[in-house]
């Protein structure tokens, strides 16, 4: 799953990078997942500043497709502390390339989703995509995670 969730923010990292050059936070973040999911050593410490780095970058950006980028970015180095913050870069990366394709959110959205899914190991596919949700919805798009019981 963490893996899988870099892979997630790192694919819309360059949507982050557009809008702030020169901003290293959410690519360190990314980088110290990588060490962790690499080595499966890690300090708290370590994997909290980074989150918490891409957070703050994510807050500092103005463009939506930036924000959601550094916020995937977050979330995929927290998978360290909890899996369930997989989901979440997931859903930022969603978002992200949802805000950057404003005339067909929906359709960019599906094949990231797509390529989201394709990802995953065949054994957790169902499972994991069962609960990343993109669908039309009155106000425009809905992008999120099923929870229930079990999450």
């Amino acid at each position: 799953m963490a893996g899988w969730a870099l892979d997630c923010a790192a694919r819309v990292l360059p949507l982050f990078e557009a809008s702030r050059p020169g901003d290293p936070r959410p690519v360190r973040a990314i980088a110290v997942g990588r060490e962790w999911a690499a080595t499966g050593v890690f300090r708290m410490a370590v994997i909290r500043t980074a989150s918490l780095d891409a957070h703050a970058a994510a807050k500092e950006a103005e463009a939506p497709a930036a924000i959601a980028a550094a916020h995937a970015a977050g979330q995929a180095v927290a998978t360290a502390h909890v899996a369930q913050h997989a989901f979440g870069a997931a859903l930022y990366a969603l978002r992200a390339v949802a805000a950057r394709a404003e005339d067909d959110a929906f359709a960019a959205a599906v094949v990231e989703r797509t390529w989201q899914s394709e990802r995953l190991p065949a054994r957790l596919r169902d499972e994991v995509m069962d609960r990343v949700v993109v669908e039309p919805s009155r106000r425009g798009l809905r992008i999120a995670i099923r929870k229930d019981e079990g999450f």
